[in-house]
């Protein structure tokens, strides 16, 4: 048993079986033989090494003639790997006596040998060891031919490993085959991490090197709510997760019934909780968990596996559609086109690499850039306003002329669609995110031009401490508590009450239950969070008085340090719901 800890970016537990994106997608089963299958099981296995070691010599010989003798003689060394007697030797005796299907026996022989090459620390060897896995995903290719599976197109379930998942694999994902889903690297707010959350699959990010330990179909346990990785787990271990599984289970469902209480502390102070949304469906689900409305409406995924941008008919109809699984009069707020980055870029805007991203043409920078784009979705969200409460919301600005630009935009746009006799609202409430410290600084003359304000603390606390919200390698600076971020968010919320402008937090940060408390006591109102937490988050303030909120805010900004704010609150979290297990 191999148990890796990493970040927790979704919770829940899951076990099952490994399915390795590394491996180009090939459904590798911990397939058991009848002992009368295994002598064709091991011919089976000799057809597909000898397929492979020919492929191999024929691209030797292609190489050879396109490139010279020397570059050719790699693919040589491949097919007289593929033809040792040795290694050949092994896996049929792990077929013969332990009775695994090929694939299995393959995988788990050819990473072993993987695994000691890149023990040594020789770069010689760990050259080797990168061979090894071409020869694995080349063997198994001969034996399962064209069977391959997509993420979408799983037929049984799985707990995928990758290096990473981009947000367009992650929202590929089907919960009902997906059960878990673990990466190498990645944040706690990444988007495919965002994701994870909003499909409610168990996730475990930035658990750093260890694919080449794991074959496919080997049993794996994913513990989403602390961020542990067990694999092939023995018989203690499983039986342990069983009952943790169904204790999680009972938990989830005792807060279902929070559903229809409101969301007000002890002494009467009510809050609005809203809910986060990456596609139109997942409205529903949020107002099932007992959200007022939708705070946060993630537009860009809209771009999801197409070849071209979406039309504003297409735009339109998404609006509307949320607008439809929503009670009459409740918000929705639009946040316009967040691209780029970590995320995806429009198909009418040209790729160019930054060398900084994060710090380049994203978000409302690309939209400016691309006023036909911009337009676009703006026309969409006011003609759909005309049928509910819908807001916008604009994404990292950080000057005051951004924001200028923005409203002269929404301006040009009503009135194009007046020319054009096209029914729209004429009044629709806009905000802007508060993500950058520039805008924090800047709260109060934001708030003035705005009628509310949003904080995202994602892109807020990995712009104020320089701690790339992605990388596993910096998670220990990124922290929502840092009081650097703090001070910020208090910022944030003293002039949006001097302006008398409502300030909704929509990032992660809103949606643990352990920062509840802090939020609400440093002036919050409004929280914006994935329809997952929103139960948990409404029995934390159901549970407190403003007053005692009040006095735990105060004593975590006079601490100097994040680990030391999040002890406090881990302290104060358990004393208020020991049954959460923060």
């Amino acid at each position: 048993m191999d148990t890796r800890r990493g970040t927790p970016v979704s919770p829940g537990v899951a076990a099952g079986p490994v399915l390795l994106l590394d491996t180009e997608w090939f459904r590798i089963s911990r397939r058991k033989l009848r002992t009368a299958d295994v002598d064709a099981e091991i011919e089976r296995f000799r057809t597909a090494m000898a397929a492979a070691a020919t492929e191999a010599r024929q691209e030797q010989q292609n190489i050879g003639k396109q490139l010279g003798r020397q570059y050719g003689a790699i693919f040589e060394a491949h097919a007289m790997l593929l033809e040792d007697p040795a290694m050949s030797g092994e896996i049929e005796l792990q077929i013969r006596t332990d009775e695994y299907a090929a694939e299995y026996a393959v995988s788990r022989v050819i990473r072993r040998y993987a695994k000691a090459f890149q023990s040594v620390g020789s770069s010689m060897l760990a050259g080797r060891a990168s061979d090894l896995f071409d020869l694995e995903r080349r063997v198994i290719g001969c034996l399962l031919g064209d069977r391959r599976e997509e993420l979408k197109h799983l037929t049984a379930p799985v707990i995928v490993m990758a290096h990473d998942l981009t947000p367009s694999q992650a929202a590929q994902l089907d919960p009902s085959k997906v059960h878990a889903f673990v990466t190498e690297a990645g944040g706690r707010t990444s988007h495919t991490s965002i994701l994870a959350a909003a499909l409610e699959i168990p996730a475990v990010v930035g658990v750093g090197p260890f694919l080449e330990d794991v074959s496919g179909g080997d049993e794996a346990i994913v513990d989403g709510n602390h961020g542990l990785v067990i694999l092939d787990p023995d018989d203690a271990t499983r039986a342990q997760y069983e009952s943790a599984r169904k204790t999680y289970v009972s938990f989830e469902r005792s807060l279902d019934e929070l559903r229809d209480l409101p969301a007000e502390t002890k002494d009467g102070v009510r809050i609005t909780l809203l809910g986060n949304i990456e596609f139109p469906h997942e409205a529903a689900h949020a107002v099932a968990k007992g959200a007022e409305g939708i705070g946060l409406y993630r537009t860009e995924f809209l771009y999801l596996s197409r070849d071209s941008d979406p039309t504003e008919e297409e735009h339109y109809k998404a609006y509307c559609e949320v607008l439809s699984h929503l009670p009459a009069g409740v918000p929705l707020v639009v946040r316009t086109l967040d691209l780029g980055a970590d995320k995806f870029n429009p198909r009418s805007e040209p790729v160019s690499e930054e060398q900084n991203p994060a710090l380049g043409v994203r978000s409302v920078r690309l939209c400016l850039q691309n006023l036909p784009l911009f337009k676009t979705q703006l026309r969409a969200i006011f003609r759909a306003a005309v049928h509910g409460d819908i807001r916008i919301l604009f994404p990292m600005i950080t000057t005051m002329r951004e924001l200028r630009r923005c409203k002269l935009l929404l301006k040009e746009v009503k009135e194009d669609l007046f020319e054009d006799g096209v029914p729209f609202a004429r009044e629709v409430p806009i905000g802007t995110m508060v993500e950058v410290p520039a805008a924090a600084i800047l709260a109060g003359p934001m708030a003035r031009e705005v009628d509310y304000l949003s904080i995202g603390t994602n892109d807020l606390v990995q712009y104020t401490l320089a701690a790339d919200r992605t990388n596993e390698h910096v998670a220990e600076l990124y922290s929502a508590v840092d009081p650097a971020v703090l001070f910020l968010i208090q910022r944030v919320l003293d002039e949006g009450r001097k302006a008398g402008k409502k300030v909704n937090v929509c990032g992660e940060m809103s949606g643990e239950p352990f920062f509840a408390a802090l939020l609400l006591g440093m002036g919050l109102r409004q929280f914006s969070v994935t329809p997952h937490s929103i139960p948990e988050v409404k029995r934390v303030i159901r549970s407190l008085t403003l007053t005692e909120a009040e006095n735990i805010a105060r004593e975590a900004l006079l601490l100097e340090t994040a680990s030391e704010v999040m002890n406090y609150l881990r302290t104060q979290s358990r004393r208020l719901l020991p049954e959460l297990e923060l």
